[in-house]
């Protein structure tokens, strides 16, 4: 999700390199990503766009109440923390 915040037009084979994983490992992070609901994915030509659904509720008990734009915010990856 980070590379994905970073950048929105990012190529699998691109995060893939930048997390040290296989792309098609990285295939199968970013559909269960999209499938959960917190990514969509918008075709564009011959790439794809990135869309990350910041109200999203974490899924780990303890997090629940808490969205994925927090931990963006707070990683300050967000465009609005830019310096």
């Amino acid at each position: 999700m980070l590379c994905l915040q970073r950048n929105p037009r990012a190529r699998l084979r691109d995060i893939a390199e930048t997390v040290g994983i296989t792309e098609r490992a990285t295939q199968r992070i970013v559909s269960d990503l999209v499938e959960a609901g917190y990514v969509s994915r918008e075709r564009e030509g011959r790439r794809n766009h990135y869309t990350l659904n910041r109200s999203a509720h974490m899924r780990h008990p303890s997090q629940r109440d808490h969205e994925v734009g927090e931990l963006l915010d707070l990683l300050r990856l967000d465009d609005s923390h830019s310096v």
